[in-house]
């Protein structure tokens, strides 16, 4: 797993070091992880969530606390309209494969239909080129 420090993130975000461990003071959910040294030490999902606190709260300027609101429901909602999102298509997926197999019943009826007519014609066809009628081929003669 990739992690960055302190400084890393600051180049990468353009957020001084100061900010960020404020940040990591007021906002209770941006909690990185320390080395054995007690440095921190940021992890791909943090760096994302910082890079989104800082859209919010610096380049929007919608203050903190607003921001630190936003990114809670983000947190927790959003994955519950996510999951209801998958079920949804779940379901739509189960309807649509269940209809296939109507389909494929229906189509299946339909070809053995037209095998047994085909089967029919044909031997009627045959009977017809043996020199038989049609009363010899159902048993009266």
């Amino acid at each position: 797993m990739i992690y960055l420090s302190i400084g890393q993130l600051e180049k990468m975000l353009s957020v001084p070091a100061s900010t960020l461990r404020f940040w990591e003071q007021e906002v209770p959910f941006l909690m990185p992880s320390r080395t054995k040294s007690g440095r921190r030490c940021y992890s791909l999902s943090e760096v994302v969530l910082i890079a989104r606190l800082k859209h919010l709260a610096l380049d929007r300027g919608l203050g903190l606390s607003y921001t630190q609101r936003i990114l809670e429901y983000e947190l927790l909602y959003q994955d519950q309209e996510l999951r209801a999102n998958i079920k949804q298509l779940r379901e739509e997926l189960f309807r649509l494969l269940l209809e296939c197999d109507r389909w494929k019943v229906s189509f299946k009826g339909l070809l053995s239909v037209s095998a047994l007519e085909n089967s029919t014609k044909e031997n009627s066809e045959k009977e017809l080129l043996n020199g038989r009628s049609d009363k010899e081929s159902d048993g009266f003669r």
